[in-house]
């Protein structure tokens, strides 16, 4: 529980990670579980993840998911210290002219109310991927968190949503130019931190935000 900041106390703050790992030749199991130690997530969210990130609840515990569209060797992946509130589902979107692009779909209740959340990796293009984030708003609660690789440059403009995730480039294409492509978008959660991590093993940095959700005036007179 984070210290409380004014006065009634806040409730639990809600860490996350999110990484791509890059699926050719990116980072290790050991890599993520460093990263792991070094962030403490609570909730943390993986984008081209293979088959061997399903060994990591074995090496540390806790709940995980790995969905892939069919035909695809990675997919998205999802660690958490919380169970999962429903079983974890794909929803698929309008495919790229490279590949077709889903969205890991999860729900949460990790002591202040359900949430939902949505570990992405979008397709390229602003049009398509803009599309894309409106069609994954439809399936999301009133309080709810998009993360992930959204391979985007320019701002999100999702009504409804902030874009809370870090300023700092996270990726270098082709080892030269910088972009902001991993971010989250957050509706009905505040900002406490936010920061990226070193590459590891794969071509894009981490990055953790820790949300504190906001209170109904109804909810906030009870705690």
């Amino acid at each position: 529980m984070s210290a409380p900041l004014s006065s009634p106390p806040l409730p639990h703050s809600l860490r996350l990670v999110s990484w791509n790992l890059f699926h050719e030749d990116g980072a290790t199991l050991e890599d993520i579980r460093l990263l792991m130690r070094v962030t403490k997530p609570d909730i943390l969210l993986m984008q081209e993840c293979r088959l061997f990130t399903n060994r990591l609840p074995e090496l540390v515990g806790g709940h995980f998911s790995r969905l892939a569209s069919e035909g695809r060797v990675h997919g998205t992946a999802c660690w958490s210290r919380h169970p999962f509130l429903s079983p974890p589902r794909l929803q698929m979107l309008p495919p790229g002219l490279a590949a077709h692009r889903s969205a890991q779909i999860l729900e949460f209740d990790t002591g202040f109310g359900p949430f939902s959340l949505a570990n992405v990796h979008l397709s390229h293009g602003p049009i398509l991927n803009r599309r894309q984030l409106r069609l994954i708003r439809q399936t999301l609660s009133d309080r709810a968190i998009i993360i992930g690789d959204f391979n985007q440059v320019g701002p999100a403009m999702l009504r409804g949503f902030e874009d809370v995730g870090p300023r700092e480039q996270t990726h270098r294409m082709l080892d030269k130019v910088p972009l902001r492509l991993d971010r989250c978008l957050v509706r009905g959660f505040s900002l406490l931190d936010r920061r990226v991590y070193p590459r590891f093993g794969s071509d894009h940095r981490p990055i953790a935000v820790t949300l504190q959700p906001e209170l109904s005036d109804n909810a906030s007179l009870l705690v």
